[in-house]
């Protein structure tokens, strides 16, 4: 039992899937904010656009 215990908090296969799943998850919020922000801002622009063609 010792000995299995020893090698299962030796092993580091499973952190390395753990911290790929961490950066998977912050680069998917990344780009769901990057891609929100830019939503908006074309948004933003197209009204400016819409407004000044009114005028």
């Amino acid at each position: 039992m010792k000995a299995w215990l020893l090698r299962f908090f030796q092993d580091e296969q499973g952190l390395t899937m753990v911290e790929y799943a961490i950066a998977g998850a912050l680069v998917t919020v990344a780009a769901v904010g990057a891609f929100t922000n830019l939503g908006n801002a074309v948004v933003t622009r197209i009204t400016a656009l819409v407004a000044a063609v009114n005028t």
